[in-house]
């Protein structure tokens, strides 16, 4: 709503100048609460209002940068009005909320009161900002930002003069060049029949009505718990990965070319993107080096014993002899070899990072810790009505 005020406020076909986050906060927050229509913005913290609208404004100059060419990496889209299928609803408390953890673990917010945090691990230093998630299963997550000391981060991890080659695939999730295999534990397809059944469920009953919002959350919670699962392999696989190799060589796969064929339910599955994505930030974080190999590299038609190109073969061949050489080789460990190879001449002779991209740390890695928002107080009357003490539960 808020948004749909500042495009009428701000035209861009009238050619007015690109409105500050001080002009839209005055117009928007503080005159706003003065309305009777939007009375209820004084009921939250300002400071999540104000971030609304950093974000606003952070996402139309990426806009117009990237109409200008001034902004690297793909085209950015026009900012959009949130749709209202999307459940997934967060806000944001900087450091001047005055949000803060409690000594007995609770999570205390500015006009929401304390909250009883399950925290998933320790926070290693004091963060600066807060994010509450609210996701489409129905669950709150807390994210939290905090400073690291990049050189600790470093030591943390010893060096090796390991280098590895990964051939990703559907048959196998990795193949990598020494020859193991990680096998792809398909996780949407175990949960096949159970969202079945939900879908079905829910595509019986009235639209707006309760019993439809029941069935939306016995159909948002196993995607849940398949996303969860997903994420939880991928972040174990990639740290393995990073911790026994200083280089690591991947190929740039076309993710979104390779969905739109038959195969489109088992590539979005694998998740290849997301599993490549954390490769790229632990490696920058930790000191290692992750070379992407182009994806019109003949991985799979070049023997990686004598490098003869022995042309292009259908998917169903899994074995093939070389006509050079006779060397026999698995289709897939062939590829990874010939990945390591290729990834070879960007990494020096001891193993040390030569050229390492510039890569953001993602949330997901500093840790989400969940919680139940439920107000301190009707905690403590719970507890106390079933003879517990609420601190001791913290």
């Amino acid at each position: 709503m808020q948004l749909r005020y500042a495009f009428r406020l701000y035209p861009d076909a009238a050619g007015e100048p690109f409105p500050s986050a001080g002009q839209l906060s005055k117009e928007l927050i503080t005159r706003a609460k003065q309305t009777v229509e939007r009375a209820w913005l004084g009921e939250v913290s300002a400071v999540v209002l104000q971030q609304s609208l950093r974000d606003v404004e952070g996402a139309y100059r990426n806009f117009f940068a990237s109409l200008k060419g001034t902004r690297k990496g793909a085209r950015v889209g026009s900012p959009r009005f949130k749709s209202r299928k999307d459940s997934r609803q967060p806000i944001r408390f900087t450091a001047n909320a005055r949000w803060s953890i409690t000594d007995n673990g609770w999570l205390n917010l500015p006009k929401i009161g304390e909250a009883k945090v399950k925290w998933s691990r320790s926070l290693p230093t004091a963060p600066t900002s807060v994010t509450v998630i609210k996701d489409a299963a129905g669950r709150y997550f807390a994210s939290f930002v905090i400073d690291t000391d990049p050189a600790a981060d470093a030591m943390a991890v010893p060096d090796t003069d390991q280098m590895v080659g990964i051939d990703l695939g559907l048959t196998h999730f990795a193949v990598l060049s020494d020859g193991r295999k990680i096998d792809f534990p398909r996780f949407l397809r175990r949960a096949e029949k159970k969202l079945k059944r939900a879908q079905r469920d829910l595509s019986r009953k009235q639209k707006g009505s309760q019993n439809r919002t029941k069935a939306r959350l016995k159909v948002a919670r196993p995607h849940a718990q398949v996303a969860d699962a997903r994420r939880e392999f991928h972040h174990q696989l990639s740290t393995k990965l990073i911790r026994e190799n200083q280089a690591i060589g991947v190929e740039d796969l076309a993710v979104k070319g390779l969905a739109r064929t038959r195969l489109a339910k088992s590539v979005y599955d694998a998740g290849w993107a997301q599993f490549v994505n954390m490769l790229e930030y632990k490696a920058v974080r930790y000191g290692r080096t992750l070379v992407k190999i182009g994806r019109y590299e003949p991985t799979s038609q070049v023997c990686s014993a004598c490098g003869f190109k022995d042309g292009p073969k259908p998917l169903d061949v899994r074995e093939w002899t070389c006509a050079a050489c006779g060397a026999v080789h698995d289709r897939d460990h062939n590829a990874a070899k010939n990945v390591r190879t290729a990834a070879g001449p960007a990494v020096s002779a001891c193993g040390a990072q030569v050229r390492p991209g510039s890569v953001p740390a993602q949330r997901d890695e500093a840790g989400s810790h969940g919680f139940t928002p439920e107000p301190r107080a009707a905690q403590r009357h719970s507890n106390e009505s079933e003879g517990q003490n609420p601190r001791a539960s913290a």
